[in-house]
C-alpha cells in the first residue's frame, strides 16, 4: 500500500553504492528527502531521469532537500552506474531482501521484480508531503516536486 500525502513514510535501512548503511531517519535529520524509486540502472529512461537530476543538482540537493535514488539493483551495479554517469548523489540498493523498501512504498512490481517509478518527498518529520507514481516506460515529471518543496517549512 502506498503511503498517502500526510502519512508517515515507511522506515528503511538500505546500503548505498559505497556499501554504507543508510536509513530514512538519518536522511531526514537535517533536510527533507526526495526518494526516487526507479526500475533498473543502465536502462534508457532511468538513466535519463537521473541524468536530469545530476544536470540540475542544485534544485535536487541543497540546504532544504537531498535526493536519493532507490532500485532493486545490487550495490555493485549502482556503484558502476554512478561512476559511469557521474551521479554524485546517493543510490540505495533495495536488492536484499529483494524490494523490501519498494514494497513498503507500494511501488514494487511482483511480476518483473523491480520498482516502478515512485517519487516521494518526505519532510524532516518523516511525513510524505508529495508523491507521484509512474508505471514502466513512463518518465516522471519533477515539476510537482519543486512546487511541493516550496511549501515546506525550512
Amino acid at each position: 500500500m502506498r503511503p498517502e500525502t500526510g502519512a508517515r513514510a515507511p522506515a528503511f535501512s538500505l546500503k548505498d553504492q559505497f556499501g554504507q548503511d543508510t536509513t530514512l531517519a538519518s536522511l531526514t535529520q537535517e533536510r527533507a528527502v526526495l526518494l526516487v524509486f526507479y526500475p533498473f540502472a543502465f536502462s534508457r529512461i532511468c538513466t535519463g531521469e537521473l541524468a536530469a537530476i545530476r544536470d540540475d543538482l542544485p534544485h535536487f540537493d541543497n540546504e532544504r532537500v537531498q535526493t536519493v535514488g532507490v532500485s532493486c539493483d545490487p550495490m555493485f551495479t549502482l556503484k558502476a552506474w554512478a561512476d559511469a554517469e557521474g551521479f554524485d548523489f546517493p543510490l540505495l540498493s533495495d536488492f536484499w531482501p529483494h524490494g523490501v523498501a519498494a514494497r513498503a512504498y507500494g511501488v514494487f512490481d511482483e511480476q518483473s521484480g523491480m520498482a516502478v517509478r515512485g517519487t516521494f518527498l518526505v519532510d524532516r518529520d518523516g511525513v510524505v508531503r508529495w508523491a507521484l507514481v509512474n508505471g514502466p516506460g513512463e518518465a516522471r515529471d519533477f515539476g510537482g516536486f519543486h512546487e511541493a518543496l516550496a511549501t515546506l517549512d525550512t
